[in-house]
């Protein structure tokens, strides 16, 4: 009898992408894992995991993907290719579901940049959307695709608040070397460790879940007092402010203002954050950097 506990398939190796691997060979799933990268299949192999070289956008590139119980969706849109992020995100979504069988179990990695609210007003799985980004628009879709393609079937949407862990700590060069930061002070960030998004994904495959959660941790900050964190745990100086650039993706992105209530994350999928908030993270962060 074989010791492996299903067959996963991740398309989308990158930042959550690569962790939930990782967390899923450790649980002693059967892990296949995609890139559109020749280069990058050994990189692949050498994480444990059995490549495949898969552009959803092709679907001729789809036609040998591996037979798997379960499929987690996390493909981000590469700005510097060839199509707009309607067709990869939504087209390539279309092109997949096509082809995966329909006992398939799938997690897609949304995103909570689907809400619109700018009062800093709470906001969970009911609440209304109307994205002003094309990412969230894109997300949106996508979602949709799902629901209407894929009715009647086992699958979840997680909406994933900003991620962040090791390697990926907003502004924190920037602060720790005294540049000013180009954003607004105030306005509520929502984030999510990267480990803790993981056990989300991963719950979502071993219990009984609903449709569709947010993934946040428990407590919003506002944006300045997180940079001003970032500075106490590294001996930095306090962060200077600028005004970012009228339109540019700073600018846009921190129009959102809004705070992810993740009551429903907490009591089907994970009970226990291991970063119940971003000031415990970054302590497990800042403290392990290599200079420290």
């Amino acid at each position: 009898m074989s010791d492996v506990s299903a067959r996963t398939l991740i398309f989308g190796f990158g930042y959550l992408g690569s962790r939930v691997a990782k967390l899923s060979i450790q649980e002693g799933d059967e892990v296949h894992a995609t890139t559109r990268h020749p280069e990058k299949l050994d990189l692949l192999a050498r994480a444990g995991t059995r490549p495949v070289l898969a552009d959803w956008t092709d679907r001729r590139t789809l036609a040998n993907l591996p037979e798997v119980d379960q499929i987690v969706i996390c493909v981000s849109y590469d700005r510097y290719s060839s199509h707009n992020r309607f067709d990869s995100q939504v087209g390539g979504l279309r092109n997949l579901l096509h082809v995966i069988r329909p006992q398939t179990k799938i997690c897609y990695i949304s995103t909570t940049g689907v809400y619109h609210q700018l009062n800093g007003t709470w906001v969970d799985e009911t609440s209304p959307t109307h994205p002003r980004r094309d990412g969230g628009r894109a997300h949106l879709m996508a979602e949709s695709l799902l629901n209407s393609l894929r009715a009647g079937t086992n699958w979840t949407i997680l909406r994933l608040s900003g991620i962040y862990g090791p390697n990926r700590i907003p502004r924190a060069a920037d602060i720790i070397a005294g540049k000013p930061i180009a954003a607004p002070q105030r306005g509520f960030l929502n984030l999510i460790h990267v480990d803790d998004a993981a056990r989300a994904v991963r719950a979502v495959f071993q219990r009984k879940t609903r449709r569709l959660y947010v993934v946040s941790d428990d407590q919003p900050i506002i944006r300045s007092q997180f940079y001003e964190e970032i500075a106490r745990q590294t001996g930095a100086e306090k962060p200077r402010f600028v005004t970012p650039e009228a339109y540019s993706s700073v600018s846009m992105r921190s129009e959102s203002n809004k705070r992810v209530w993740n009551r429903r994350m907490k009591r089907d999928l994970v009970p226990n954050l291991r970063f119940p908030n971003c000031r415990s993270g970054l302590t497990d962060l800042l403290h392990s950097l290599p200079d420290r």
